[in-house]
């Protein structure tokens, strides 16, 4: 297929699957913490000085076992090849101390993105992967020495994470898109919370005053600098904006992870070397790496591959998906394969891609 042909039919693709507004805000969402994760990795790995070994040793401390779809240990492809990168961020709320942010036992793959950087290193491709998407899981490994898991002909993919660890959901998304996948970054909830204190707090505008007991959030209408564990607030506020739905607050995430990606993009972060190893320091501690990817060698490969691609040049996508699904399903999506094969296709054919305008609309904030 020609380059051109392929290039109209991801147009095409996309395009038809921006009318599904339901799910929008949450896709958007998505590419927006992948932003914020991608900076945050690559910060991670090229922060220099005498304690980048300290904190790689961190790394290979927390590494996480990572196998292939047929249970063998993972080969590291050529560094100097198109490379595939998971990027994970568990829900989990385990130490934020205070149970209205959810249910502390939680811990589901609620943001999945595919990270693709180019042979060529002139651009990357992170695809989103919506966290109530039901697709079939393949046999999964344990993660406590157990039997494993049996594969599932359907299931919500957030939620891989419980049959094997975020391996698990690496492999689910692996068998989805027939790529080998063979690096997976991980990071939890308060992890992305705690990077507002790496940075010296995050400015957000609140479009409405934000009255929430629920979380004890107390916000007037305006220019509001976020830190710690009011930021943890703004995110999880949900009954202080419109009219009180998950999808009300996705507003509100939106901003504050844009405004997030703007702070660790500034020449006050990225030229600041206690800036920028607090900032590593915050993600050794909330991060895991899987064992190919935690090798220092590795670490800098990949680092290098993705500090010569600016922002402009990572385009984000979504899985195009359908929605309306019948009970017990309400709620969920499944993907559209034939849209979604094209975007696998191009993936694997290593053939850059670019989005058109992005909407962004919501009621919490602006």
């Amino acid at each position: 297929m020609s380059e051109q042909k392929k290039s109209k039919r991801a147009e095409r693709a996309i395009a038809r699957h921006g009318d599904v507004h339901a799910t929008s805000r949450i896709r958007t969402l998505f590419g927006i913490l992948g932003k914020a994760l991608v900076v945050v990795l690559v910060s991670t790995l090229t922060v220099s000085g005498i304690s980048a070994y300290q904190l790689s040793q961190e790394m290979s401390r927390n590494a996480l076992h990572v196998t292939s779809l047929t249970g063998e240990k993972r080969v590291i492809p050529p560094l100097d090849g198109p490379l595939n990168l998971l990027l994970v961020g568990s829900d989990t709320r385990q130490g934020a101390g205070n149970s209205a942010f959810g249910d502390i036992s939680s811990n589901l793959a609620d943001v999945i993105i595919l990270l693709h950087i180019a042979e060529d290193r002139k651009s990357a491709v992170g695809l989103s992967f919506p966290r109530d998407l039901l697709v079939p899981w393949p046999a999964c490994p344990s993660t406590t020495g157990g039997p494993g898991y049996y594969a599932q002909s359907l299931g919500q993919i957030n939620a891989t994470i419980a049959n094997g660890g975020a391996g698990c959901t690496l492999l689910t998304v692996e068998q989805l898109t027939g790529l080998d996948i063979p690096f997976l970054a991980m990071v939890d909830f308060n992890g992305v919370i705690e990077l507002s204190n790496a940075v010296g707090g995050v400015e957000v505008c609140v479009a409405e005053e934000i009255d929430d007991p629920y979380t004890n959030t107390y916000l007037t209408k305006g220019l509001h600098k976020l830190q710690g564990l009011q930021a943890l607030q703004f995110l999880r506020t949900r009954h202080g904006v419109g009219d009180g739905s998950d999808l009300s607050r996705i507003s509100n995430q939106q901003v504050y992870l844009t405004s997030l990606v703007r702070k660790l993009k500034s020449k006050d972060i990225l030229n600041n070397p206690v800036a920028l190893y607090s900032l590593a320091q915050t993600a050794a501690r909330n991060m895991k790496l899987s064992d190919t990817l935690s090798d220092p060698g590795v670490m800098v490969a990949v680092a290098n591959a993705l500090k010569a691609i600016p922002m402009n040049k990572i385009t984000f996508l979504q899985l195009p998906v359908v929605s309306g699904l019948p009970a017990p399903n309400q709620g969920r999506v499944k993907p559209d394969y034939e849209k979604a094969q094209v975007l696998f296709d191009l993936l694997a054919a290593d053939e850059p891609m670019v989005l058109g305008k992005v909407e962004n609309t919501g009621p919490g904030a602006v």
